[in-house]
């Protein structure tokens, strides 16, 4: 019994000196570990509690302005209130959605969006949950914030567009960075940041966006902002403004004058080469795009027939008919194919071949010269003239004056058409076939292949009241730019001019019933119509009797144009308006041509006394910038 009892006893000692040293052990390895982290590793965890601790936040630049040439805000940003979800903070991502709808509406759609984003981007990343929040609901999400972790409500700022319909196609839109081009870049990632997609947004975007600052905060244990340490952070610098050589109020007028009709109109100071107007319409909102538009609205403006996310002014290609026919004088007169005084009968057709081109006019216009032709705008005289040319001499003024031509104005190239001015070598490329008189003859009134854009249009227009190698531009020039001199003489130059103020002011021209005159008093213009015709018409038809424009289906009716430069005397602004489907130049283009031209030159900061004074002097075709 005694034996037994001293055996369990010894059994026990062991037991508890095992357990004992094993504790010593245990508490050994804690000590050890602690000295390890407090003295040994202090440096390193001292840092690593400080990052926990404090934390920089990202902070997004100001985006500069696009304005005006006179000031006036085309582009600027305003506050917006918005909801943001971090993952990291938030935990599961669908119960914090549901504490925050408890709060704040979230619709299907958007929540599921959120959660796409939340799996896509990583957990330290806000995604934008609400942007363009009411301040009632954004005060009660920030009143509950305590139950909310991961939502972090902030006030920023959104673009936005003051002038939309105006400048939709100029000044372009802003949206989120694709993942293509934000890659790595954390501004370029934040929910909130926006990149120019468009327009004069996307050309001069890096000098627009500004560079991002940093705010350091300090945070508690569940990421919560304690308070910011502004003496420890970097501001973010602002972007610059843009100026443009746009003016705001007829860039306006020229919106509402045109209305609802599928138009564009482009004017240019011919001195320097600015834009002062270039409208296309109808237009759209661009500040939809700002917060992402949504599908169906997008579709609904995608396929309108009167297309308007499409910028008629430098993309739409339309043959220039008779606006064409300034520039085949001047060819001839250079060439000395045709004289100034030499008359052309018109006998409203001329055959050639087995096939009959006619003139516009029936009855034909009779004995013309060349004032009398670009002034009634006979085609019959430009056929003759057109097949002495010949197609080689044509096109080689053609693009001398602008037309097949890419102008660097300040805008991406993708947003702008180069046109086409057609070649005996393009026609066999495209078609196997060979050149003929009869492609010359449609090229001598600008209709068949040719096709030209309103800013080519606007362009020609220019050179051929300046006699000068006119360049346009969006921005103002930082110096004073003088044009090169065209081949042209003095003396036929100014021919040509006074032939296209005959078309405006003297009885026979094609727009003197129409318009009348500029509308300034001791002020003249000078301009040309044109009517470009959508579908042939067959001899069938033609014998039965051609269908008035108002009885064909609308896009089947001509396009209507017109051309035009003011003061006539001392030109300054050339223009070019074209109204898709209008049924013709004189019905539907030279007015509001007419109109938006006039706007210009009253707004002239050198004043109307200085342009009225103008009446007096001679012609200056050759103005020095």
């Amino acid at each position: 019994m005694r034996r037994d009892k001293q055996e369990a006893q010894a059994q026990f000692n062991r037991r508890t000196f095992m357990v004992g040293a094993g504790g010593v052990a245990v508490f050994a390895g804690i000590g050890a570990q602690l000295y390890n982290l407090q003295i040994l590793q202090q440096d390193e965890y001292s840092v690593l509690s400080d990052n926990n601790q404090f934390s920089f936040r990202i902070q997004l630049p100001t985006r500069g302005r696009i304005l005006d040439r006179f000031g006036e805000t085309i582009a600027e940003n305003r506050d917006s209130y918005r909801i943001y979800l971090i993952r990291e903070q938030a935990g599961d991502p669908i119960v914090a959605l549901d504490r925050l709808a408890r709060y704040m509406p979230i619709a299907e759609a958007r929540r599921e969006r959120v959660l796409r984003d939340l799996a896509r981007v990583p957990r330290f990343q806000p995604v934008t949950v609400a942007e363009g929040v009411d301040w009632e609901t954004f005060s009660r999400v920030n009143l509950h914030l305590p139950e909310l972790p991961g939502v972090m409500p902030d006030v920023g700022e959104v673009r936005t567009y003051p002038m939309p319909a105006a400048f939709a196609h100029i000044a372009g839109y802003v949206q989120s960075a694709p993942p293509e081009i934000a890659g790595d870049d954390p501004l370029l990632r934040h929910p909130a940041f926006r990149v120019g997609r468009a327009g004069v947004e996307i050309a001069r975007d890096a000098e627009l966006r500004g560079a991002a600052g940093s705010l350091k905060v300090e945070v508690n244990a569940f990421g919560r902002v304690i308070r910011e340490l502004p003496d420890q952070s970097q501001p973010a610098q602002p972007g610059q403004d843009v100026a443009l050589t746009i003016d705001a109020e007829v860039q306006r007028y020229a919106t509402e004058r045109l209305g609802t009709q599928s138009a564009s109109v482009v004017a240019v100071d011919v001195h320097t080469g600015e834009i002062v107007v270039m409208a296309s319409t109808p237009s759209f909102d661009p500040n939809l795009f700002v917060l992402g538009i949504p599908s169906r609205e997008f579709s609904d403006l995608n396929e309108n027939p009167l297309r308007p996310l499409f910028n008629k002014a430098t993309n739409g290609l339309y043959a220039p008919a008779s606006t064409v026919k300034g520039l085949m004088s001047l060819a001839a007169l250079r060439h000395n194919v045709v004289r100034e005084n030499e008359r052309v009968s018109c006998r409203g057709s001329v055959q050639l071949g087995n096939r009959r081109f006619h003139c516009w006019r029936p009855e034909g216009h009779g004995a013309v010269n060349m004032h009398e032709a670009i002034k009634g705008s006979c085609d019959v005289y430009f056929y003759e003239v057109a097949s002495r040319l010949g197609i080689e001499r044509i096109r080689e003024t053609a693009l001398e004056m602008g037309l097949g031509q890419l102008f660097d104005v300040g805008i991406p190239m993708l947003s702008q058409a180069g046109g086409l001015f057609p070649s005996p070598q393009w026609k066999r490329a495209r078609t196997g076939q060979s050149w003929t008189m009869g492609d010359t003859y449609n090229v001598g009134i600008g209709q068949g292949a040719v096709l030209a854009s309103p800013l080519q249009l606007a362009v020609m227009t220019a050179r051929m009241a300046t006699g000068r190698a006119v360049e346009p531009t969006l921005y103002p020039r930082t110096r004073t730019r003088e044009f090169a001199p065209l081949d042209f003489s003095e003396e036929h130059l100014l021919a040509v001019h006074n032939a296209h103020v005959g078309v405006v002011h003297e009885p026979g021209g094609t727009s003197y019933w129409s318009l009348g005159g500029l509308g300034i008093e001791g002020v003249r213009m000078a301009g040309k119509t044109g009517t470009s015709q959508v579908y042939s018409i067959s001899a069938e038809e033609r014998a039965r009797g051609v269908r008035d424009q108002d009885d064909l289906p609308w896009r089947l009716r001509n396009h209507g144009l017109f051309i035009c430069y003011a003061p006539a005397e001392a030109p300054r602004y050339a223009l070019a308006l074209v109204v898709e489907h209008g049924g013709g130049g004189s019905r539907s283009a030279a007015q509001p041509a007419r109109d938006i031209l006039r706007e210009i030159v009253l707004r002239d900061p050198a004043g109307r006394s200085g342009i009225i004074a103008a009446r007096h002097a001679p012609i200056q075709l050759a103005q020095e910038s």
